[in-house]
């Protein structure tokens, strides 16, 4: 487990190169060939003699490093795997040496030494030798001999004979068949050459060893370098693994935030890896995403609500996903994912109940807290005076399994200690009490999981700021319990407790209807852009279209000029050719003048004049093709507002036309009265690039930063060009521009520069 921040983002970089990499080649890494060799390395260190197996996994293990980090050094834009494998020594002459001593069935080969080649040549004719003798005798034998055939006992060559003719082929006899009607015969006449056989194999075995003994010795001396290799491929295959499980479960990177510099723990959508599994591979119900937004003052986070709602699997993903951040893993959230670092990640789940030890569910949940506090303790008194609590806690029904009252006051005790002394703490409860230290300590916060009643059943969503409220009364009800005794039950209750679960339901219904508008709202923007979208695409074809009808026009005025010229020049020549007389001349004349007519375009119908829009008319917009509706008289600028469908916008007079063709009057300006001196107006302001800011392709935490860097710097208004898109960071850029102290207020750009993809910011 990393022990820093800091080891935690190497191996986050190390994720992140490695998934761009395997996005970039068709199979991925590819660790073909390396094995684990550890073990090996550490006899040859201790004078062992490695088997064939051993050496030859050494040989492999070197060319798999040595293609792993060809495949890295060939792509661009990986520093860290690129400095990962920048020392990595995979020896190739010891490769290459092993492998001419050792051949892929890990035997050694007869090339491997002069003297190892002479002994398997002496030991061939030596078999040979034995053989032909063999296939003699049972040849001569035929009768005594069980079949025609030259087996091996041990190292000794054989023949089967039959066991009441063994005085026919006398030799020793290594074994017998299990019926004992076969008797395996070494004969006589081949004693002496299987004698001189075994000596022979005896030598070929010890100068194997002496091969192996001198390929170990290589080994040995290069074993910091070859485990320094055997780390590194290691490294590279869990950073692997990473990447692709991170690919997987369709995760993002996490980003470390501090929390001391008012950045928020954001995590949406965020799911459990093991439900997601479940969905996958055993068509389990749909993962019910979480989301976290926890701001910096907050430091406890109780989780109210009824039994199987979500609240323990809340903890768990919690406590999962900064795990995961801190191993290098990616988090199943939707991006940005940020998280603290948490020096320790201590959790209270379970009940620890034992009959062995005695132990109670209240006993289990103290003894597992006690050893929690300890660890928070401990962890500060070993960091310096100035170290900070960094700790994440998750605490599931803290402080049950006892009396209520009792219980209740040990778990507010317990959770205002842990405010002082852990970074985070989230605590699921059925104590009504811990509802209220939200109201007491603004680090506080409460959540809820949400239940719906019609169904009775959980929805797994977690609402943020309400408590939950019981439910156990109305659903015993619908659960067919007497109404009798939930009445009674009721009035046991009290009023107070009716009154503040009446409270809470009014807040829950508030929050669904402000999350139906938000939805409705959210739909009709994403309409809006829509509409805007196919307006721009149809206004810009409609201009595509003028411009090649344009081109096409200059073409046709161009070939009729050429054309008009040739016929012009037959007639000068028809001149030329002979004395021109006055009949000739007055024959080029007609000639000239009917080419005139021939070519000379038709005179266009002026436009009438005398429309002038009012509010409610229909008109034309014949740039965009479009009939819109008259919103706005024009004004002395000449522009005037229209709307087709949802869409409004704002054209100049000249723009439009009513719907038989006639063009409006221009609007005439008032001269200036002279005798008037008006006062100096400001100077208009200006759109530079010191005063426009480009966020597009930025995510809105980033945006936000960039946006108050350049308010507070500004001395007048700041153009902001955050484009369409999905409307998100636009979104996000407005709803930080409406709590900013130094913006007065804000607008979309004019249409010439770029409509609703531009925000001009006016400061105070």
């Amino acid at each position: 487990m990393p022990e820093s921040q800091a080891e935690s983002e190497q191996l986050l970089e190390q994720t992140k190169e490695v998934y761009q990499l395997e996005s970039r080649l068709t199979t991925g890494l590819s660790f073909e060939g390396i094995q684990d060799i550890g073990d090996s390395l550490e006899r040859a260190e201790r004078s062992g003699i490695l088997t064939g197996d051993e050496l030859l996994a050494i040989a492999t293990t070197l060319a798999g490093a040595r293609n792993l980090r060809r495949v890295i050094d060939n792509q661009e834009d990986l520093p860290i795997l690129t400095n990962l494998v920048a020392d990595l020594r995979t020896y190739p002459e010891l490769e290459q040496e092993i492998h001419r001593c050792i051949d892929e069935r890990a035997q050694v080969t007869d090339r491997a030494s002069q003297k190892l080649g002479e002994i398997r040549t002496d030991l061939r004719r030596l078999r040979t030798q034995i053989t032909q003798k063999l296939q003699n005798i049972l040849q001569a034998k035929a009768g005594a001999v069980q079949e025609q055939l030259i087996t091996q006992r041990g190292d000794r060559y054989v023949i089967p004979v039959k066991a009441p003719q063994k005085d026919a082929i006398p030799g020793i006899v290594h074994d017998t068949s299990t019926s004992g009607a076969t008797l395996y015969v070494e004969p006589n006449s081949i004693v002496p050459l299987g004698n001189q056989l075994r000596q022979i194999i005896r030598k070929e075995q010890a100068e194997e060893e002496a091969i192996r003994r001198v390929l170990t010795e290589q080994v040995a001396a290069v074993k910091p370098d070859l485990e320094r290799l055997l780390a590194i491929v290691t490294t590279l295959d869990l950073a692997t693994a990473r990447s692709r499980y991170s690919f997987w479960l369709g995760a993002n990177p996490p980003r470390f935030i501090n929390r001391e510099e008012s950045e928020i723990i954001t995590l949406r959508h965020l799911r459990h890896p093991l439900l997601v599994w479940q969905q996958q591979h055993e068509q389990g119900q749909p993962v019910v995403p979480v989301d976290l937004f926890i701001s910096p003052q907050i430091r406890v986070v109780t989780i109210t609500g009824p039994n199987t709602g979500g609240k323990t699997v809340t903890l768990k993903t919690l406590g999962l996903a900064a795990l995961m951040a801190k191993v290098g893993l990616f988090v199943p959230a939707r991006e940005p994912v940020e998280i603290p670092w948490f020096d320790q990640v201590l959790a209270d789940i379970g009940d620890e109940q034992s009959l062995q030890q005695s132990l109670s569910t209240f006993s289990g949940h103290i003894r597992r807290i006690s050893r929690i506090l300890d660890a928070i303790s401990n962890d500060g008194e070993s960091h310096a005076p100035c170290h900070k609590p960094n700790s994440l806690v998750l605490l599931d029904e803290v402080g049950a399994g006892t009396d209520p009252v009792e219980g209740s006051a040990l778990a507010i005790a317990l959770l205002q200690y842990l405010s002082n002394h852990a970074q985070l703490t989230i605590a699921t409860t059925h104590f009504g009490e811990l509802k209220a230290l939200k109201y007491e300590d603004e680090r506080f916060e409460n959540a809820s999981v949400e239940f719906d009643e019609s169904t009775l059943s959980p929805t797994y969503r977690l609402l943020w700021g309400i408590p939950g409220r019981s439910n156990a009364l109305t659903i015993a009800l619908r659960l067919g319990l007497k109404p009798e005794v939930v009445e009674q039950a009721k009035s046991q209750v009290g009023e107070a407790t009716d009154e503040v679960n009446q409270v809470i339901a009014g807040l829950e219904a508030q929050r669904r209807r402000q999350e139906t508008k938000a939805t409705e709202a959210q739909n009709v923007l994403q309409q809006a852009e829509r509409l805007y979208k196919e307006v721009s695409e149809k206004a810009s074809a409609l201009q595509e279209r003028e411009s090649a009808l344009r081109a096409s026009q200059e073409v046709a005025v161009q070939q009729a000029i050429t054309q008009a010229k040739g016929e012009i020049a037959q007639v000068i020549r028809r001149l030329q050719q002979g004395t021109p007389t006055a009949q000739d001349a007055q024959q080029a004349t007609n000639a000239l003048n009917q080419i005139a007519q021939k070519y000379q375009p038709a005179t266009q119908p002026k436009p009438k004049l005398g429309f002038m829009p009012k509010v409610g008319d229909r008109l034309r917009v014949p740039k965009l093709g479009q009939t819109a509706e008259v919103l706005t008289t024009p004004g002395n600028d000449g522009e005037l507002t229209v709307r087709f469908g949802i869409m409004k916008m704002t054209v100049k007079l000249e723009d439009v036309e009513s719907l038989d063709g006639q063009k409006a009057e221009p609007v005439v300006k008032a001269k200036p009265v002279p005798t008037v001196v008006t006062p100096p107006q400001p100077a208009p302001a200006i759109r530079t690039s010191q005063n426009t800011v480009d966020l597009r392709g930025k995510r809105v935490a980033d945006a936000e930063f960039i946006l108050d860097k350049a308010i507070s710097e500004a001395t007048g208004p700041v153009w902001i060009i955050h484009g369409y898109g999905t409307g998100k960071l636009r979104q996000g850029v407005h709803t930080f521009l409406q709590q900013h102290p130094r913006v007065s207020n804000y607008e979309a750009a004019e249409r010439a520069d770029g409509g609703s993809g531009v925000t001009i910011v006016h400061i105070k």
